[in-house]
């Protein structure tokens, strides 16, 4: 389902418990909405204890409206296979029963051969060993859930985190997705230094970097996943001997954790997606906002400002001109 500029898609994913499908999107460019619900049942407009009976035929699920051109399709489904056991028939993790189920319901054939496709090559990969299970149904009718329910990571929180931490995702998917193969496949793509810094946390030296002093114009990628990160039209010159950045392209591909290192209490800097480590955010850069990205160049891939359209960043374009 492929729309112009400022179109809508829908997105519907069932991967266990609702709670835990709705971060993993969340503040994503191009996410427009997140709506947890019911779907795929035979009933109308069931609660949640109805469909927690196992009678309705109803999956818990997420509905997400996004725009495809700016976050497609096939990244929401790249995202979807790294949140759930694919090989489970009877649920998910420490949550059983049918309304448990994995399932992706697709609202075209076009998502049904995105969603296909990305079956058969998970299948082929033998990053499990099973069969995949996950069937790839039509969407139907979708109830959104109970107020309570929506976004209640956000919420909840202490009730989300002794949840997630405890139903076991997690190790799930640092078992399947950051296999020794995947880090050595990374060793191989990467040099040294990056992937000492993206994979290993180092920071890199200052003054002997390739981005410190950068002039020409253009933006920076991840160097692990491409996703884009910064503007050169948001560089500064912070005195540090390293890239620093007054703001991200997107915040939603940043994340933020915190980073005790040396004794310091300091946020560190994530690519989302990649989960590369990036550098660190620090409160002393130029007003207004105050903000001040120190980024590790090995962390980043330059394009140029000529270069955009052709590796794919022609949305950027528009920064330069």
């Amino acid at each position: 389902m492929r729309h112009g500029r400022g179109k809508t898609s829908l997105a519907t994913f069932a991967g266990g418990c609702f709670w835990c499908m709705v971060k993993p999107f969340d503040e994503l460019p191009g996410i427009l909405s997140l709506v947890s619900g019911y779907t795929g049942g035979h009933t109308e407009n069931p609660t949640y204890e109805e469909v927690g009976t196992e009678t309705t035929g109803h999956y818990e699920a997420v509905q997400i409206r996004f725009n495809p051109d700016v976050f497609p399709y096939s990244r929401l489904l790249d995202i979807y296979w790294r949140l759930i056991d694919p090989t489970d028939a009877e649920g998910q993790f420490m949550d059983r029963g049918a309304s448990y189920r994995s399932a992706i319901f697709v609202h075209d054939e076009a998502q049904r051969e995105h969603a296909e496709a990305s079956k058969r090559s998970l299948q082929l990969s033998g990053r499990f060993k099973g069969k995949i299970v996950t069937p790839i149904l039509t969407a139907g009718p979708f109830y959104p859930a109970e107020d309570v329910h929506q976004n209640y990571y956000n919420t909840h929180r202490y009730d989300y985190n002794r949840y997630y931490e405890g139903s076991g995702r997690d190790s799930f998917a640092k078992r399947h997705w950051r296999r020794k193969e995947d880090q050595d496949e990374l060793r191989r793509r990467l040099t040294a230094i990056q992937y000492a810094v993206t994979q290993e946390g180092l920071d890199e030296p200052a003054y002997d970097n390739p981005y410190w002093n950068q002039a020409s114009r253009g933006i920076y990628a991840d160097v692990v996943n491409g996703d884009p990160l910064f503007s050169s039209t948001d560089q500064y010159d912070a005195g540090t001997g390293l890239p620093a950045f007054r703001k991200p392209l997107h915040e939603g591909y940043i994340s933020k954790k915190g980073d005790l290192r040396g004794g310091k209490v300091r946020t560190a800097l994530y690519g989302r997606l990649s989960g590369s480590y990036l550098g660190h955010l620090y409160h002393d850069g130029p007003q207004p906002g105050g903000l001040h990205y120190q980024v590790n160049s090995a962390a980043l891939r330059f394009i140029p400002e000529e270069a955009l359209v052709r590796e794919g960043y022609g949305e950027f374009a528009g920064l330069f001109e």
